[in-house]
């Protein structure tokens, strides 16, 4: 069957060069030379510029990893710069073209890949062999990042974290309502439709329609149909007919269990509705289970992983992406940036840091402390990803357009999916075209 037409995906120009100098960030790391320079190895002392990739929600805990290894490493300064994380990736762009990366940054695995190709980072493969590292970093996060780098089994950040799908839901609502925990598919619809009452301003689930929908709809249409892999040949399995009945399911509690108003909600937005109104379940992932304890208590909430297409079955996991600390090429203190690296990657520093992140952290020494057993949701994840019953589906991070395809290509789509004013099925063919067109460039460019 021919693939429906879909539209003229725009040709887009190397990430940063149609950034004006005038936008050049100030140049204040030690290398600050942009894509493609050598650097240096560097005495092992003096200063290092740091980039948080969450700065704000993430400076504390940051301050406190700097401050051990500033007292471990007297000799070596670390000047620690906070990049909200709407900003980052454009902040990097911005660095590459014109000059000012830091000597490490936050690199997440769902933009690496554009890093990765403007030649910004450094290889760290090596290093991590020659360090304390070496064999101590969860193995699925290590396949993460080496998919999204799209080049080969090269590693272009050490991973720290990793997030997983959840579903939450208030605990006191469902025991009001004499419901059991939504482990299953149907029983997660049943309880969105028995938790709604429109009238009450009271609604069984609340929908990601703004900024950040398409990751949290691909997610819930691969959990519900049980499709294992991303590919299929050379082409994606989006539009696959299952992915598109799960995705006519999911959409279909849009005004009959959410809110009207979700059709723009945001992260924000999103779990305000469920953290502070009358909402009975959210899904999102770890990240936001701080949140959801500062305002309604450790005895009110609850989340589990998204639960098998089955009941009893397989579970498909997409792979969320996987946060990290990158090497800047250009950087001119490359020894002491790596020690800070190694420091940061430490079980008891990665502990530090994926506790205040509430995220899996990627040094297997930590998984034993004591704080992942008190966070209830974060073993089950842990546990369901080693439950051999699960099986990721890994997203192709590496290709350079995937964020913007996942973004602000499709993101309108997806509402007018919600309005009713296209369907599923033409969403889907629409995302899929995207994504094999991308995937097709990709593929071509690496021939050569």
């Amino acid at each position: 069957m021919s693939r429906p037409q879909h539209r003229q995906r725009r040709a887009r120009p190397a990430a940063g060069i149609a950034l004006v100098a005038a936008l050049a960030l100030t140049a204040t790391a030690c290398g600050d030379s942009g894509s493609g320079g050598s650097g240096d190895e560097g005495s092992g002392k003096g200063k290092i510029v740091f980039w948080d990739n969450n700065g704000g929600v993430r400076t504390d805990v940051w301050k406190q990893i700097i401050a051990a290894f500033t007292k471990k490493y007297p000799d070596i300064q670390v000047e620690y710069v906070g990049i909200p994380i709407a900003d980052v990736q454009k902040k990097y762009d911005t660095a590459i073209a014109g000059g000012g990366l830091p000597d490490v940054g936050g690199v997440g695995t769902a933009y690496l890949a554009n890093m990765v190709a403007q030649d910004a980072l450094e290889p760290v493969g090596d290093r991590i062999d020659k360090s304390d590292l070496k064999g101590k970093l969860v193995n699925g996060m290590v396949t993460s990042v080496q998919a999204a780098g799209g080049q080969g089994k090269e590693m272009y950040e050490v991973p720290t974290s990793a997030n997983q799908g959840t579903i939450w839901y208030r605990t006191d609502l469902f025991s009001a309502a004499g419901l059991q925990p939504p482990t299953t598919w149907s029983a997660f619809y049943a309880a969105a439709d028995k938790l709604t009452s429109a009238s009450d301003n009271k609604f069984g689930f609340t929908i990601r329609g703004g900024k950040g929908s398409i990751a949290q709809a691909l997610e819930m249409m691969y959990a519900q149909s049980g499709i294992q892999d991303f590919w299929d040949g050379d082409k994606t399995t989006v539009n696959d007919p299952k992915n598109i009945a799960a995705l006519e399911k999911y959409v279909g509690l849009y005004k009959k269990a959410t809110p009207e108003a979700d059709l723009n909600n945001d992260f924000v937005n999103m779990v305000a509705e469920f953290d502070h109104g009358n909402v009975g379940m959210l899904q999102h992932n770890l990240g936001s289970y701080n949140d959801h304890l500062k305002a309604l208590g450790k005895d009110k909430v609850d989340g589990i992983p998204l639960p098998p297409s089955q009941d009893g079955g397989v579970r498909t996991v997409v792979s969320n992406p996987v946060d990290g600390l990158g090497l800047f090429k250009s950087g001119k203190n490359k020894a002491a940036a790596w020690k800070f690296i190694e420091f940061a990657a430490s079980a008891p520093m990665n502990s530090l840091w994926s506790q205040s992140a509430a995220s899996i952290p990627a040094n297997t020494g930590a998984e034993q402390d004591a704080w992942i057993n008190d966070s209830r949701p974060t073993k089950v994840a842990m546990d369901s990803l080693n439950d051999p019953n699960t099986k990721i589906v890994q997203f192709p991070y590496y290709l350079p357009d995937w964020n913007n395809i996942t973004k602000a290509d499709t993101e309108p789509d997806f509402q007018k999916v919600l309005l009713g004013k296209m369907t599923a099925k033409d969403f889907a063919d629409e995302l899929a075209g995207k994504i094999n067109d991308a995937q097709a460039d990709f593929a071509q460019h690496h021939k050569k």
